[in-house]
């Protein structure tokens, strides 16, 4: 894959030794990747084009009516594309949103359960944007059988949903009622095990061809979330790349069967915990954002609904490639990178990535802080506009970031009804926080998160994250014995 729009910068929020040539070919591929670098996340975007309506697996987590909510939720699709439609779509999102990176196909069904509409869509691709880095999810029931075209268009990232290693197929006969194997259904423990074997076979093939996998992981409270660390292990034996534990979304409105029989949703504190218990054994994707199968821009965001078919179906590909106009995204793409440059230098390199708590704090005391953003690294959201909030943990010595937290509705944004308060699902959501750093609060939400034992901080306004959310914690909680409070 091309470096040619800043791929190949020097960013490294993996900490990468500069003289292994390896870990300078991974930092290669990752650099503007959103998903893979926490460091990209909040510059680069990413496309998902809907062209993988089939699936050949049930999930109890997943309602056919919508998109598979592994990878989405609300996880609706606005609608199914041909490839040559997707293309099209890629390039003109490619040519207003320039700091577009990668293209994905992510469902509404399976890529490899629709292999001929996934690799014509990558075909087309390479030769029409070939600066994108193209990457598919799937269940990994068919990846030994499509590895050879995997490699063949360059598909250097691929996300496998893996939710438990349990060789019985008890833990996944919970998760899938049936998978499609050799033209029948096959039921129960037995569909379960045949897809533990497809996967674990699949995701050997990609990793000793030296693709990056992401395995993403469906934390189900009751069901396999004693078996994630389980998972972690067997994923780090494969030498998988990143581990994403996601929580499951049932709401019973979802239409989902484990929402229907009142299975609850994983909490954020369950998501945290889980991860504490895995990150030891692989390193964690913490800022997942359980993406539509059509989502458009930075991650936390979906403009979406800003391209629909009809502005761009009618007009020709040469038209389309002049609106991408690569050179003029290469120069997006240097701006960034020099940006992230000085955003590094200025953040003081205070963020550590898996940390343990003696990594953090020299006497094992942290503390959680919030903050709103609207990406490129800084403090420049307005609360009353905040649908979610960067959780980061912090000590005396580093910080590290935890994970993100979505709300239904930001505080400003919210169409107020009997049964709904948008302060009331804040506060639960931060409530184990005790700093909010964000660029404006009034005093009503200021007052209510008071309340709870949360300092709300404006002064760091549109200054740097990481090097804000140290120092906001030496401000507020450091004694003058150099303690945490």
């Amino acid at each position: 894959m091309s470096c040619s729009t800043g791929g190949c910068g020097t960013h490294s929020d993996m900490g990468f030794d500069p003289n292994d040539s390896k870990a300078l070919e991974i930092q290669a591929k990752i650099s503007n990747h959103p998903c893979y670098s926490e460091g990209a996340h909040q510059h680069y975007a990413r496309i998902h084009v809907p062209v993988a309506p089939a699936c050949n697996i049930q999930c109890n987590y997943c309602n056919r009516k919508y998109d598979c909510s592994n990878e989405s939720r609300p996880g609706v699709t606005s609608g199914k594309l041909k490839p040559q439609e997707a293309v099209k779509k890629v390039l003109y999102v490619g040519g207003e949103i320039q700091q577009l990176s990668v293209v994905g196909v992510a469902g509404p069904g399976d890529a490899l359960a629709n292999p001929e509409k996934t690799f014509e869509t990558f075909r087309l691709l390479q030769e029409k944007a070939p600066d994108l880095k193209l990457c598919l999810s799937t269940n990994g029931l068919r990846l030994s059988d499509y590895i050879d075209e995997i490699v063949k268009y360059n598909v250097d990232h691929v996300t496998v949903t893996i939710n438990t290693v349990d060789e019985t197929g008890e833990i996944g006969s919970k998760i899938y009622p049936w998978i499609h194997w050799n033209h029948k259904k096959v039921f129960g423990a037995e569909g379960a095990k045949i897809l533990l074997q497809k996967q674990l076979e699949g995701i050997k093939m990609l990793t000793d061809r030296g693709i990056l996998v992401k395995a993403n992981s469906v934390l189900i409270p009751g069901v396999n979330d004693k078996d994630v660390v389980n998972v972690a292990k067997k994923l780090k034996e494969l030498n998988v790349f990143l581990h994403n534990i996601m929580p499951l979304l049932s709401s019973p409105e979802f239409g989902t069967k484990f929402g229907l029989d009142g299975v609850t949703s994983a909490t954020d504190q369950e998501v945290m915990e889980a991860q504490e218990a895995c990150g030891m054994n692989i390193k964690l994707m913490s800022h997942c954002r359980q993406c539509r199968a059509d989502a458009v821009g930075l991650l936390g965001e979906d403009r979406g609904d800003e391209f629909g078919k009809d502005i761009f179906i009618g007009m020709s590909y040469e038209a389309l490639e002049d609106r991408y106009n690569i050179k003029s995204r290469v120069k997006k793409h240097e701006m960034i990178e020099n940006w992230r440059t000085h955003l590094e230098a200025a953040n003081q390199r205070i963020k550590i990535e898996q940390a343990s708590k003696s990594q953090l704090s020299s006497n094992g005391e942290t503390k959680l802080v919030a903050v709103t953003t609207s990406g490129e690294g800084m403090i420049n959201m307005h609360f009353g506009s905040a649908n979610e909030f960067l959780i980061y943990e912090a000590g005396d010595k580093a910080i590290k970031f935890v994970m993100h937290r979505k709300i239904e509705s930001s505080y400003s944004g919210a169409d107020y009804g009997e049964n709904y308060n948008p302060i009331e699902e804040i506060k639960n959501s931060l409530k184990d926080c005790s700093i909010l750093l964000t660029a404006k609060i009034g005093e009503c939400p200021m007052g209510d998160l008071n309340e709870i034992g949360i300092i709300c901080d404006e002064s760091y306004a549109n200054q740097p994250i990481e090097k804000s959310v140290f120092e906001s914690l030496q401000k507020h909680f450091r004694t003058n014995e150099k303690e945490l409070g």
